[in-house]
């Protein structure tokens, strides 16, 4: 069950995602791809195999691998103007990374945690409006056959190898490692290949804005599973995924609405 879980949820996530991104644009892309359902299921399993006090810590920990996903946005943004797909992914890996190992030297508690990936969503969202704003967009381009299984494919390739190295860590490494950029890498990819760095960048900047329902999910799981069990803790996060992913994009339609008639 939990290897159909890693091979199913996320590739099914990444597909999804990327036929709203055909039908709505790149930014919806990147909000759906920033949802927990990578993360999600690993902090699910950790649960049921390793307890909810385990569990719990590894969610906070998970705050703080948000705060490298966030760095992994950036940092992919900028790179494409500048590389193809392959070397704008290992640069915003290895930025990635350096952050992980930094941050997993670090002890905060789920509020301070919160607060932290708070400041890293807003400092990235500001970094990526130059370029965000700077990009002309260019013709999209018609994907081949052969883009969905192999966005689904690498997805779970990227889900096995990273779920492999996390089961044998402590809770703290395994909570960082859990929003290791696995779709948001496949989906940054195929967008840089086929649509070019103008759709990078709204698909990063959507990323950012994912990323706070995403926050909101760790902590809330991290502070519930020990009082409310993994079915109470889990279902209350969810359902704060969707609350706060909605007043997100509520305050994002008034704010364009108001830029509007300034045109």
């Amino acid at each position: 069950m939990t290897l159909l879980l890693k091979l199913v949820l996320a590739p099914l996530l990444v597909t999804g995602s990327s036929l709203a991104g055909r039908r709505w644009g790149d930014r919806v892309t990147g909000v759906l791809v920033a949802f927990p359902i990578v993360a999600g299921p690993i902090l699910l399993i950790t649960c049921l195999e390793q307890g909810v006090a385990f569990g719990a810590r590894a969610a906070a920990a998970s705050l703080l691998g948000l705060v490298s996903l966030a760095v992994f946005a950036v940092v992919f943004a900028y790179a494409a103007r500048r590389w193809r797909w392959p070397a704008a992914v290992a640069v915003s890996w290895l930025a990635t990374g350096i952050a992980d190992v930094v941050l997993a030297g670090q002890n905060l508690a789920a509020g301070w945690a919160l607060t932290l990936v708070t400041v890293a969503i807003v400092t990235g969202r500001w970094l990526l409006t130059a370029v965000d704003e700077g990009s002309a967009g260019g013709g999209r381009l018609r994907p081949p056959w052969w883009d969905l299984p192999g966005r689904a494919a690498a997805t779970a390739t990227l889900v096995l190898f990273v779920t492999g190295i996390a089961s044998t860590a402590g809770p703290v490494v395994t909570g960082i490692l859990a929003p290791f950029p696995i779709a948001t890498s496949v989906v940054a990819a195929f967008v840089h290949a086929q649509d070019g760095a103008a759709a990078v960048a709204r698909t990063m900047a959507g990323v950012l804005q994912g990323l706070a329902g995403f926050a909101v999910f760790c902590f809330l799981v991290s502070v519930l599973l020990v009082p409310a069990g993994v079915g109470g803790a889990f279902a209350v996060a969810i359902a704060g995924v969707l609350v706060s992913q909605a007043v997100v994009m509520l305050a994002r339609g008034r704010r364009s609405a108001v830029k509007e008639p300034a045109r």
